[in-house]
């Protein structure tokens, strides 16, 4: 595997050795000992499975402490643009953003450590399958508005509408929730 830091270091794509032959092919898509080698201390313990429509955008969603989640991210069908924001207000890095292409044929991964809001956008039709180190938590069930312009994010043109349930529209911005005047 290849751990490969984007520009918040705590959030790394993930790159599988991918042995194909005329049969297929075959990966790890997780190991414990690498994972604790690269500095990525999640201890998972719950497997999420998700299918969203292409235009189908979710999030941007975080868990409060001390029901926060690490996430490692990975798509077995179809393509989905995935953020993670970081919401750590002692981060030197406190209020940015980083995107990745996650693909069933990039076979990249995302790990999204606890801290971070998280939010996809499905390129296609997608389904995602993604560990979290803590369970969900309707209580401590967070979010931030995905078109935030304080934020920034430049999320892809599609041709066709973005759609998002009625709780994603309505979360507040960043600056409402960590920067309250």
């Amino acid at each position: 595997m290849k751990f490969i830091p984007t520009s918040l270091p705590e959030v790394v794509i993930v790159e599988p050795r991918v042995f194909e032959d005329p049969r297929g092919f075959f990966f790890e898509s997780y190991q414990k000992a690498l994972f604790a080698e690269h500095h990525l201390p999640a201890e998972f313990v719950q497997d999420n499975h998700s299918f969203s429509k292409k235009g189908i955008l979710r999030g941007l969603h975080f868990q409060t402490e001390p029901k926060a989640q690490a996430k490692l991210m990975r798509v077995v069908r179809g393509a989905i643009f995935d953020v993670a924001v970081d919401i750590r207000e002692n981060s030197p890095t406190f209020g940015r953003h980083v995107s990745a292409v996650l693909s069933a044929e990039n076979k990249k991964m995302l790990y999204i450590p606890a801290g971070f809001a998280h939010g996809f956008l499905a390129l296609d039709d997608a389904e995602v399958l993604y560990k979290a180190s803590n369970v969900y938590s309707l209580q401590h069930e967070r979010g931030i508005l995905w078109n935030d312009p304080g934020l920034g994010i430049q999320w892809p043109k599609l041709d066709t509408p973005y759609l998002l349930s009625e709780k994603d529209q309505k979360y507040p911005t960043f600056r409402e929730i960590f920067l309250p005047r």
